[in-house]
């Protein structure tokens, strides 16, 4: 049942569609791919000193790994590297194979169900305001002792979301068929429990 069983997960940073994207992986037994991991490694080896282009065709696995690749720097790095078409175009075919891989699949990003994956079998846009989500991003960076501001990231996660709203390349946006999911005011077990709900709505079982 589960061969070929693709789930698209989108949304903005710090929504929680990366903790829903693990907690369903997790629970119907399928793999799990961070995309926004792909642009994050990317935008740190441009951090480092290299091209863009050439960073994401020679990405590997095991570039993934890298503890770094949660730091602000990286993140800002990652939206701007995502803009460039050739760079998205490169990481296209890493996607689309892991998402078809059999025992099924979860992936989360900002186009999963737009552009990567328009066949998925379950499409969700997980998101909340700007403020709740700068909140969680705080609590998050001040737990690993990074010192910004509050004001500072709200400011950069308003710009984030600007960058890829209006990119032309892939723009975040809900895919028209995509089940909305707004954890504004949902605890994490709540939010898990609707993307669960939905997927079981399309025939996803345990693996």
């Amino acid at each position: 049942m589960a061969d070929g069983f693709t789930i698209a997960i989108d949304g903005p940073a710090a929504a929680g569609k990366g903790t829903v994207s693990k907690a369903v992986a997790e629970y119907f037994g399928f793999a799990h791919l961070d995309t926004g991991l792909l642009y994050r490694a990317v935008g740190a080896k441009v951090l480092a000193g290299r091209d863009a282009l050439d960073a994401a065709r020679t990405l590997v696995v095991e570039d993934l790994e890298d503890d770094s690749l949660r730091t602000p720097d990286v993140a800002q790095a990652a939206s701007k590297v995502a803009v460039i078409a050739e760079v998205r175009a490169a990481l296209l075919d890493f996607q689309r194979s892991f998402a078809a891989r059999s025992g099924g699949a979860v992936l989360d990003g900002r186009d999963i169900g737009t552009v990567i994956c328009p066949h998925a079998r379950v499409k969700l846009f997980v998101t909340a305001s700007a403020e709740i989500r700068a909140q969680r991003r705080f609590a998050e960076l001040s737990g690993r002792g990074i010192t910004d501001s509050f004001e500072t990231v709200l400011a950069d996660v308003k710009a984030r979301d600007a960058r890829d709203m209006e990119r032309v390349e892939a723009p975040l946006k809900p895919a028209d068929d995509a089940t909305i999911i707004d954890t504004s005011r949902l605890t994490i077990d709540q939010a898990v429990a609707a993307a669960v709900a939905a997927v079981q709505a399309a025939g996803g079982q345990k693996a």
